[in-house]
């Protein structure tokens, strides 16, 4: 698979097992390391949260950390005293577990992921049952080695049905010194009994200010506003990521210009951002297009229901909402819109539907929703 992109890598940015840094999420690492230091280690966690707040990040630093320390009942310490409880889940990059984890060459640890297709030309839609079966291979052998080995299932909403029983069955009957991490971006929709065997650790979305620091660190410099940003991105820094390489924020304030003259959609402009969509090489605006739509009418029912967004995340924004979703009523319609919108956007791409056809009809429902609000 070294020709394919990897599955759990976001397009621009590092391997989360190349990013040695953890930020926003210190509760998490803290829960962890006193599950670890009380001796109250659980074979499973679950680690949730939105995508790109850190989850895969968190699971290469834990599996660093646990290959790393010293096997328990090792009193390899000064005069044969237990080493002092670790304080950080910090591992130097020099250390030779960072250095095989970095190679993907750790013999104690397992990356269950989608794997290639039969024709080794493209990655697998899910995580199927084989994946699973080569971990239990490797948990065999591995055991006659001692130690402690540790499995990243990333992501592990991605596995088909006999992929989760088959991984459930290791939950219930976990292998000695055998420690699971499970990243998962919707845990609603994993398996009740997967759940019920893990300890859930909780990562949540990034403030501004580390937001801009991920983004730098992975090499992302030039933010006009960090807080419109987190805004956007929900406080995800790969999606961040993606807004940035994309003009998701152009993208989002075309929109708010568009419907600032609603009802009355502006034809040529409107025109001009569904043709933008066309094509193989547009196939990520496509994508990011429709999530900037889903965004817009989820943010335009909120103010409706609760009021103003305390941040504005384009110009003139809280003042069109103030236009189109006055009241609590407006602001159940919008929602009600967006999820006839997002049932319409699931059948286009089951059927293929034209990216222009699909995003210009959006554009006239969402047109005809603001004459029915001016009504």
């Amino acid at each position: 698979m070294s020709d394919l992109p990897e599955p759990d890598r976001i397009a621009g940015a590092p391997h989360p097992r190349e990013t040695t840094k953890l930020l926003g999420q210190a509760k998490a690492e803290a829960a962890f390391l006193e599950a670890f230091n009380t001796g109250r280690m659980h074979h499973g966690w679950l680690i949730t949260g939105p995508r790109g707040v850190g989850k895969s990040t968190l699971a290469w630093r834990i599996a660093r950390f646990l290959i790393a320390q010293p096997p328990a009942g090792d009193d390899s310490g000064l005069f044969g005293d237990a080493p002092p409880a670790p304080t950080s889940l910090d591992i130097s990059s020099d250390h030779p577990v960072s250095q095989r984890i970095a190679a993907l060459s750790e013999p104690q640890l397992f990356l269950l992921r989608r794997a290639a297709n039969d024709k080794g030309d493209g990655l697998k839609t899910v995580i199927t049952v084989d994946e699973v079966r080569r971990l239990k291979s490797f948990l065999s052998l591995s055991a006659t080695d001692g130690g402690r080995r540790v499995v990243i299932v990333d992501a592990a909403d991605e596995m088909n049905v006999s992929a989760a029983n088959a991984l459930l069955k290791l939950l219930e009957e976990p292998p000695d010194d055998t420690i699971l991490l499970l990243v998962s971006h919707q845990p609603s929709g994993l398996l009740p009994t997967i759940k019920s065997r893990c300890r859930e650790l909780r990562c949540t979305p990034l403030s501004p200010d580390d937001l801009a620091t991920a983004l730098a660190t992975a090499g992302v410099e030039e933010i006009s506003d960090p807080t419109v940003l987190a805004a956007l991105a929900a406080g995800s820094v790969g999606e961040a990521m993606r807004l940035v390489t994309l003009g998701g924020h152009q993208i989002y304030q075309t929109l708010c210009d568009l419907f600032h003259a609603a009802p009355g959609l502006d034809r040529p402009r409107a025109l001009a951002m569904a043709e933008s969509a066309v094509g193989k090489k547009n196939a990520e605006r496509y994508e990011l297009l429709l999530d900037m739509f889903d965004l817009f009418l989820s943010r335009m029912a909120r103010a409706g229901v609760s009021g103003p967004p305390v941040i504005e995340a384009a110009k003139g924004e809280i003042a069109l909402f103030a236009k189109l979703a006055p009241t609590p009523r407006h602001g159940r319609r919008w929602a009600e819109l967006q999820q006839s919108l997002s049932a319409r956007v699931r059948h286009g791409r089951a059927v293929n539907l034209d990216p222009a056809a699909l995003i210009l009809d959006m554009l006239l429902k969402m047109d005809q929703t603001a004459a029915e609000v001016a009504a």
